[in-house]
């Protein structure tokens, strides 16, 4: 039998396979493709679990005898008392790891809304996760590899349920913007609108028959146009192992999505006004879902060689009126549109609120930036003035009289008064000794007599 390994790893969404021996000659080995991402929050978690129970030769015996049932209802989980203490020590680790990413996440998200230094209780709000026994904190326990398997199971059973429900409310949104701007315009204007409307939906239409996944039609333009082989010598098993790209015995959901490309090319070009590319990823997942439901029996989310050799040998295979295309398709009731309408109209009148609500703490902070304005504009006046009075006290006499500055001798005078020459100095300007100045004998001046006398 088979490696069942790639069985586990399907089911979880992994896409990771352990390649099944062939007898054909071995070529040089090629890396391992990376797993596709789950999209669940805990993928990283998921994908070193598997990897780890990979190395251990007992497990993937264990495996190897496994069904799909064993492996979603825990059976095989109790197989891991048996794994070496190395692989044992590594699943603890591994847990102990996700165990402080959670806490990480939950102190993020209690940060962001709630005030600092308070208490969380970090045990009740892990238990919110499924995806491990928050009990035991520190080892792997069989336990463990139950909820995980389970978890993820259901999670990516109800992933497909999600994204059709995030893609109708997609097509509301779309219709009820439509039908706002139609309201915002005058009459002549919607009537334009409406009739450009008409036309691009028309020109969607107008596109060659879509044949139905899976059917003998749309796997034989598969095998003519992309494989360029004669589609009279079309043969299931060839065309198998052609689109079987990694090589591990199954279809798996991207390669089946593979196949639909020329169908969905069909319908919807990337450069067309009319054409969106929301849409053709749903047409993508409804095509994958379609095949996965008349083709995959044992719904382990895989299609083995067997299972499709049966599939091309139905009668019913072909369906002459072809693939009814998501346009064609009424996504949505007018009740749906009007109470999803509704919602968007009362989380509208929430998100006023909470704008009328910043908008008034942005004016209170901005009266409130003026007035500390103000009071720093005050502030600095009443500082000045202080500077102003100390300067006038420190220009005060000791009687208390105010000093000017003209008061005081200039430099400039005081050279003035050493450079003026001495009423005494000689020609040169040289000053006399003070010997010769007192040596000089006084000139007495007589008083003319009197002419009486």
């Amino acid at each position: 039998m088979a490696f069942r390994l790639f069985l586990v790893c399907s089911i979880l969404g992994l896409g990771l396979a352990v390649p099944i021996e062939r007898a054909t000659p071995k070529k040089e080995a090629e890396p391992p493709p990376e797993p596709a991402d789950t999209g669940l929050y805990y993928d990283r978690y998921l994908q070193e679990v598997i990897n780890v129970l990979e190395t251990d030769g007992h497990f993937r015996e264990k495996l190897q005898a496994a069904n799909a049932e064993d492996i979603k209802s825990g059976k095989l989980s109790k197989e891991l008392d048996f794994v070496s203490h190395h692989v044992r020590t590594r699943l603890d680790e591994l847990k102990r790891q996700e165990i402080s990413r959670l806490r990480m996440l939950i102190k993020a998200k209690m940060d962001a809304t709630m005030e600092e230094n308070v208490q969380i209780d970090h045990m009740g709000l892990l238990k919110q996760f499924e995806h491990l026994d928050p009990q035991n904190q520190h080892t792997f326990e069989a336990r463990d590899l139950e909820l995980l398997i389970q978890a993820a199971t259901k999670d990516l059973e109800n992933y497909d349920a999600a994204r059709h429900e995030e893609f109708k409310r997609y097509e509301m949104l779309k219709e009820h913007e439509r039908r706002e701007y139609l309201k915002s315009l005058d009459e002549e204007k919607r009537k334009e609108e409406e009739a450009r409307y008409e036309e691009l939906k028309k020109k969607h239409r107008e596109h060659p028959k879509i044949n139905v996944p899976g059917s003998m039609d749309q796997l034989k333009e598969v095998w003519e146009e992309t494989d360029g082989l004669d589609p009279n010598d079309f043969n299931p098993k060839t065309f198998f192992k052609l689109h079987d790209t990694n090589g591990d015995g199954v279809l798996d959901e991207q390669e089946l999505e593979a196949l639909f490309t020329k169908e969905l090319e069909k319908v919807y070009d990337p450069k067309n006004e009319e054409d969106d590319m929301v849409e053709m990823e749903e047409e993508r997942l409804r095509m994958r879902e379609h095949v996965m439901k008349n083709v995959d029996v044992n719904h382990d989310r895989l299609v083995t060689l067997e299972e499709f050799i049966k599939s091309t040998e139905r009668k019913d295979i072909n369906e002459p009126d072809g693939w009814a295309t998501v346009d064609e398709t009424q996504m949505y009731t007018e009740e749906e549109l009007r109470k999803f309408e509704q919602e968007l109209s009362e989380q509208e009148a929430v998100l006023k609120q909470q704008a009328e609500k910043l908008r008034q703490e942005h004016e209170d902070l901005q009266q409130r930036q003026i007035e500390l304005d103000a009071q720093k504009k005050e502030y600095q006046q009443a500082v000045m003035h202080m500077e102003q009075k100390k300067s006038q006290q420190a220009a005060a006499g000791p009687n208390g009289e105010l000093k000017f500055q003209g008061d005081a001798p200039h430099p400039a005078d005081d050279k003035a008064k050493v450079e003026e020459p001495h009423p005494h100095s000689n020609i040169h300007g040289e000053a006399p000794s003070e010997d010769k100045v007192h040596k000089e004998p006084e000139l007495h001046h007589e008083q003319p007599a009197h002419p009486d006398q």
